[in-house]
């Protein structure tokens, strides 16, 4: 019996190790596993408030906008945190004074800091000092020193804390590697906060800052560069996104100016287009052979690209819609389906449309009790969640008609964008990272 049972337990530990490393089972990157904001495998609560479906909520030190993610048992999340420790006038770094900045940088040490917590417990598994530094810009009164969400390939996480560094761990907390990428200097000194992308062996991280702007791609083994691109581009903060293209992976970032593809291996630039808005901060979605690029600060734009594109398409007929009304500043959008949502600016005006044709099914519909989103949405099954900066967090039905089936509120803040894994879903507010599951 013994030696029958054993094959069996073998098999059966096997099949949940390769389990646990699917992406589809996990959220391991900014936007979760497909890049949309939906979780395939995902259902969790439709009701929560601060005392019920709670799992746990665990205190995180310091001030993190950026999304946590999940792999597996753990949790990877960042946070920066004021020591309150002076530094001396020669320790602090000297920001470029030919560009106008509206906010003052600090003059105390922070500590730039990585945590794991285990995914059933909420109890912190380890926790890794990438650097303490004194910040060389300011940052917008509502963002954060640790606005880059980690990424991991489910052997290594991936960490970037922009002019503090970017890190390499085994998901023991053990450091790998690190660079040293400079400085960026950000529009009006609001702060950094394009999360890194991975694509097998290679790690790409968009550096759009008002001078010098470039997007490098890393040898994710070692750090070294396997090719830096200069940018025509002012300072933006959306995360490339990394989709293949007739069997070959491509980079797709958007900016200010134009909307680019790079060919992942060789750095060429496959395709662009013009036409998105200032400050381009949501992230582009993959669809079937699809591109949706979609910024809204000054303006309205959302475009849906085709992937085996070739040159300069701006205003051609290879744009295969474009929509220029209601997009979103701050969030990305939701693709569920074959249905794109997204709100207006930072406002609660739902809009949703038909990602085949662009045509609108829902056209900037109240989002009842909710007032500004930083956070971007996300879906599981049949239900759609919008979470405001208030912590509340409406539960749509995914569908052409709007129907409200849930409010749920929490007792603080929340910008950072939900992560749902399984019956879970974490929400980190401004103390805390919540773990919300029927209970």
């Amino acid at each position: 019996m013994k030696l029958y049972l054993f094959p069996l337990l073998a098999a059966s530990l096997l099949c949940a190790a390769v389990q646990a490393q699917n992406p589809l089972d996990n959220w391991h990157q900014w936007r979760g596993p497909a890049a949309t904001g939906m979780a395939p495998k995902g259902n969790p609560p439709l009701k929560w408030d601060a005392k019920t479906n709670v799992k746990w909520k665990t205190v995180i030190p310091g001030k993190g906008a950026s999304t946590p993610i999940a792999w597996g048992d753990s949790i990877f999340l960042l946070t920066a945190i004021d020591t309150g420790r002076t530094a001396s006038p020669a320790d602090v770094p000297k920001a470029d004074s030919s560009f106008e900045v509206k906010t003052r940088p600090p003059s105390t040490y922070h500590q730039f800091v990585v945590l794991c917590l285990d995914r059933a417990t909420g109890k912190v598994r380890w926790q890794q000092v990438a650097a303490e530094q004194v910040p060389h810009e300011g940052r917008h009164e509502s963002h954060s020193y640790a606005a880059y969400s980690p990424i991991t390939d489910g052997k290594y996480l991936y960490v970037s804390f922009g002019s503090r560094g970017v890190y390499c761990y085994d998901l023991d907390g053990k450091l790998q590697w690190k660079r040293d990428l400079g400085l960026m200097h950000t529009r009006l000194g609001w702060g950094e906060g394009a999360s890194p992308a991975l694509h097998g062996d290679s790690l790409v991280l968009n550096w759009d800052q008002e001078k010098g702007s470039f997007v490098i791609c890393l040898d994710a083994k070692t750090g070294k560069t396997k090719w830096k691109m200069d940018r025509d581009e002012p300072t933006s903060w959306a995360t490339p996104l990394i989709v293949e293209r007739k069997g070959a992976p491509q980079v797709i970032l958007t900016g200010t100016k134009k909307v680019r593809s790079y060919d992942l291996a060789t750095e060429k630039v496959l395709w662009e287009c013009g036409g998105q808005t200032l400050n381009c901060i949501p992230s582009p979605v993959p669809g079937d052979g699809v591109v949706y690029c979609i910024s809204g600060y000054k303006g309205a734009a959302a475009y849906a690209l085709p992937l085996d594109a070739t040159g300069d398409i701006t205003g051609s007929d290879k744009i295969l819609w474009k929509y220029e009304k209601g997009t979103p500043y701050v969030p990305s959008a939701l693709l569920a389906g074959d249905r794109l949502y997204f709100t207006q600016v930072n406002n609660a005006l739902l809009t949703c449309l038909d990602a085949k044709t662009g045509k609108p099914i829902i056209d900037r519909e109240r989002l009842p009790g909710l007032d500004s989103l930083y956070s971007s949405p996300v879906g599981a099954r049949d239900r759609i969640y919008f979470t405001g900066r208030d912590g509340t967090t409406l539960v749509l039905k995914r569908g052409d008609k709007f129907e409200l089936l849930a409010s749920n509120r929490l007792d603080e803040p929340v910008d950072a964008s939900p992560a749902i894994v399984g019956k879970q879903m974490f929400l980190r507010g401004e103390k805390h990272l919540y773990c919300i599951e029927e209970q």
